[in-house]
């Protein structure tokens, strides 16, 4: 093994798979590898490793090698004609085994450099997001119970252990307890304080012994089958034999062995003289792991509006990489659209992409395109089992022409023929990932890879990003924030065409809903104390009797905001977070909980206050659990189903409650966020925003969009059927340009006035942001560091032509900070922030932000945040 230090900023170049002569294999070869290695230095560089005579190994295939003392997973990069010539071949060491062949395809390799250089993250941790999990397996050390040592055995037991000491035998006494007698060195320095040189003393001692586990990789399922051999059964077989068999020939001559063996209340040996005696064969078969759909009947195309054929059209006379805004308001029929777009794709033998923000959202649409499509397709998330998204990658490496429906990771599904991919709901913040690195934003990635497979983007969306609106509207107005040096390495090409496609009306001339605004201010001097303004109850009773559904939007989890003492003022707080807890009841439990929404922290609630001893607690705000306790007290004979993440949690959940809401197993859906993400139920004739307020007032530059993208969505679920629809937003800012602007439904009037506001601040899209986020259990070192960090990058910061007549001596970037995080601690890690803010005309030449990495300390860690979207 030798390492060489050539991971530069322009990438790490695949070798081209055509490249390597297969007839060479007789000689001795090395190959440099990337390493799934843990230490930043060593993700940098390239290792020289020997290939076995048996192996045959490609630029491309994910290989297991020895690594110090472990077994790790690591990428082959090039085949190499001689070892690096200052390394001793000696010394090299072997390849242990290809884990995977023909992964990386050369644009996908393209792809992942381009994100690695564009968000500023190593290689290897882009490969770990593509990649399913447990392909880039990694062995650990763990410890056992020394063979024979029956007295050693015994010393924890009998308590006759005076030449151990207590942190040894504490250790001893765990293995013994566990009947293997066997656990990892990364569970025993968890358990016990002061492992490492107990562990030590154990060896010495020869108590225990160490040894190193193979790394645990994704492999495929085997089951075995019998498959029947013999048209003419032979004479000596006995009635229970021809029995079988006979079931085999009528279940068309191949069953799974245990299926068979079920059927026939058989056993095995059984069916292991039939073979024998030559007249079945049981082998080993392959068994995909995919994830449990319904049977759908099938669907055939919908007849189209004008509007959706003339943009049907236009997506269909696109040959080539072209970015798409498909602008339709809620209920204007995308999915159609996009259904009929992918239908002669499929036919041409390639394939398609469709992204939703949330594995919410994919039940429904995916019935719908199965439904059309049937087995073509398939689901890709992070809620699937491991081994389901192993197999699902590999179906899709197979090249047969299919859908694949996923959420922001399904950019990197390794479709090698893609004729479309299709964003949906792509102004949704879901589409980017904050942590852990690379933080990256699945539209802009879109976008690259599409390029990359010279096909069109098609971008959807009732409320579109400001990003985006500018983009496909005003290409030119974002050409300046593009093109400089600093971006052209990876930049997503800005003179491509853009079309920008209208659906400003409802299927079948249906009409938006009529949004109310009530003023909760004047329900309050009317006497009216309830959660619900009189104009939701009556909305709430209309469906009561009237039989109609309806939905029940909040913005927030769990019953109450905070818990505050009313005798002392004293606010339950989480010891591990600057943020009050939020009350919670377990109805499964009987339980009433306080929760922390950031690090899941959980205790019971206290009968008194914690500060004073006053018995008198008070709940603050409200959340679904509280709207859902209203509701069951106001209108009993309401059936109501809540729909948030404590809901949701278990697998198949969404899937479940959504089905039994559309069976008509319940009056009203009362949720958070999760029901604005195109939720298509053409039953709910009401919706109801019971507190517009918490979205409103953020301290951040992109609340008044996200505020009024959601209540746009959440508003477009009423009406969608033959019944008409209503709206009502209960808020304590009637006049806020958000409300109003929702209320008449004008998305072309507030983007311009947003636009206005981020233009004069210089904010995107207009320009650009990096976040850079420090961390730390010691408040004092992230605060000193990021001062560092800040007044190292304000010094380095450089300045324009004072030649020009434009700008002269203007920094090209701006620091803002450092700063605290408005919420200071979380997980009792306390948070920095330091923002670059860049001038909308030019990008400088960014510092190497490697470098910015090594000026931080060990226990300060430092996440680079590329265009972020939340800054809290």
């Amino acid at each position: 093994m030798s390492s060489n230090p050539n991971v530069g900023r322009s990438g790490i170049v695949l070798e081209s798979r055509a490249s390597y002569d297969q007839s060479d294999s007789g000689q001795n070869r090395w190959i440099e590898v990337l390493v799934d290695c843990p230490e930043a230095e060593a993700q940098k560089r390239l290792y020289t490793y020997r290939l076995p005579a048996q192996l045959q190994v490609q630029p491309g295939d994910i290989l297991s090698v020895p690594f110090g003392a472990q077994v790790l997973g690591a990428i082959a990069i090039r085949i190499c004609d001689a070892p690096p010539p200052d390394l001793n071949p000696a010394k090299i060491r072997d390849v242990e085994d290809v884990v995977s062949a023909g992964f990386f395809p050369p644009t996908y390799w393209q792809l992942l450099n381009q994100v690695a250089q564009y968000y500023y993250t190593q290689l290897i941790q882009v490969i770990r997001v593509a990649l399913p999990p447990g392909l880039l397996g990694r062995s650990q050390r763990r410890l056992r119970l020394a063979q024979g040592e029956g007295e050693g055995r015994q010393v924890g037991q009998a308590g006759n252990a005076n030449y151990l000491s207590p942190t040894a035998c504490k250790i001893l006494e765990l293995l013994q307890a566990q009947p293997s007698g066997d656990y990892s060195f990364v569970y025993l320095q968890r358990q016990v304080r002061g492992a490492y040189r107990a562990i030590r003393e154990l060896l010495r001692a020869k108590l225990v012994e160490s040894y190193l586990e193979p790394p645990r990789t994704q492999r495929p399922k085997l089951q075995k089958a019998v498959t029947l051999v013999a048209d003419v059964f032979p004479l000596d077989l006995t009635q229970r034999q021809r029995e079988i068999l006979e079931v085999l020939r009528r279940r068309g001559g191949d069953l799974l062995l245990t299926e068979l063996l079920q059927i026939c209340n058989a056993s095995s040996s059984t069916i292991k003289t039939l073979e024998q005696k030559g007249c079945v064969v049981i082998q080993e078969r392959e068994m995909l792991r995919t994830s449990a759909e319904p049977l759908l009947a099938g669907d055939q195309p919908k007849a189209l509006t004008p509007a959706q054929s003339e943009a049907l059209e236009a997506i269909a006379s696109l040959s080539g990489f072209a970015k798409v805004l498909l602008h339709g308001v809620t209920g204007s029929g995308k999915t159609e659209v996009y259904l009929q777009a992918i239908a002669p794709i499929l036919e041409r033998g390639q394939s398609a992409l469709v992204l939703v923000p949330e594995i919410g959202l994919t039940p429904q649409l995916t019935d719908r395109f199965r439904a059309r499509f049937g087995n073509k397709v398939c689901v890709y998330h992070s809620a699937l089992s491991d081994g389901e998204r192993y197999d699902t990658w590999r179906q899709m490496l197979a090249g047969a022409a299919q859908v694949v429906i996923g959420t922001r990771s399904a950019i990197f599904a390794p479709l090698p023929r893609l004729g479309l991919i299709v964003l949906d709901e792509e102004h949704d913040s879901s589409f980017k990932q904050d942590q852990p690195a690379p933080t990256y934003h699945a539209r802009t990635v879109a976008t690259w890879r599409a390029e990359l497979e010279n096909c069109p983007l098609v971008l959807g969306s009732a409320t579109p990003s400001l990003e985006t609106w500018l983009n496909i509207t005003s290409p030119e107005l974002t050409d300046s924030t593009q093109n400089s040096d600093a971006m052209n390495r990876v930049s997503p090409t800005q003179n491509a065409l853009t079309h920008y496609l209208s659906l400003p009306e409802r299927i079948q001339s249906r009409p938006l809903p009529p949004v109310e605004v009530v003023d909760m201010r004047q329900e309050l001097q009317q006497g009216n104390r309830s959660i619900f303004s009189r104009s939701l109850q009556e909305g709430l009773q209309q469906l009561q009797d009237e039989g109609k559904q309806g939905i029940l939007f909040i913005h927030r989890r769990g019953h109450s905001t905070f818990v505050s003492c009313r005798s002392c003022g004293y606010v339950i707080e989480c010891p591990h977070c600057d943020v009050s807890l939020s009350y919670h009841h377990a109805h499964e439990e009987a339980a009433e909980l306080l929760r922390c929404h950031y690090c899941n922290f959980v205790r019971s609630h206290p009968q008194s206050c914690p500060e004073c001893g006053s018995p008198y607690l008070k709940f603050f705000g409200s959340g679904t659990q509280r709207v859902a306790q209203e509701l069951a007290q106001q209108f009993p004979q309401l059936r109501y189903i809540r729909f948030d993440s404590d809901t949701t949690r278990t697998k198949g959940a969404h899937r479940t409650l959504l089905t039994r809401f559309t069976n008509g197993e319940a009056d009203l859906l009362i949720g958070t966020q999760m029901l604005t993400k195109g939720l298509d139920i053409s039953q709910v004739t009401l919706v109801g925003v019971v507190a517009a307020d918490g979205l409103l007032h953020l301290p951040d530059y992109r609340a008044s969009e996200r505020a009024f993208q959601t209540l746009t969505q959440v508003a477009g679920r009423a009406g969608r059927g033959d019944d008409s629809g209503r709206v009502i937003i209960q808020t304590y800012s009637p006049e806020h340009p958000v409300i109003q602007a929702v209320r008449r439904h004008q998305y072309q009037s507030f983007i311009e006035t947003e636009l206005e506001q981020r233009e004069a601040l210089n904010y995107p899209p207009y320009g650009r942001l990096i976040l850079l986020r420090l961390s730390s259990t010691d408040a004092a070192e992230v605060q000193e560091t990021a001062e560092m960090l800040a007044a190292g990058l304000a010094s380095n910061t450089p300045q324009g032509d004072s030649s020009s007549d434009t700008h002269p001596t203007t920094p090209m970037y701006e620091v803002l900070g450092p700063a605290p995080a408005s919420i200071l601690r979380v997980a009792n890690r306390y948070r920095w922030q330091i923002m670059l803010k860049f001038a909308p005309d030019s990008l400088p030449e960014l510092p190497d932000f490697n470098e910015l990495r090594l000026l931080c300390p060990s226990s300060v860690s430092l996440t680079i945040d590329v265009d972020p979207l939340n800054l809290m």
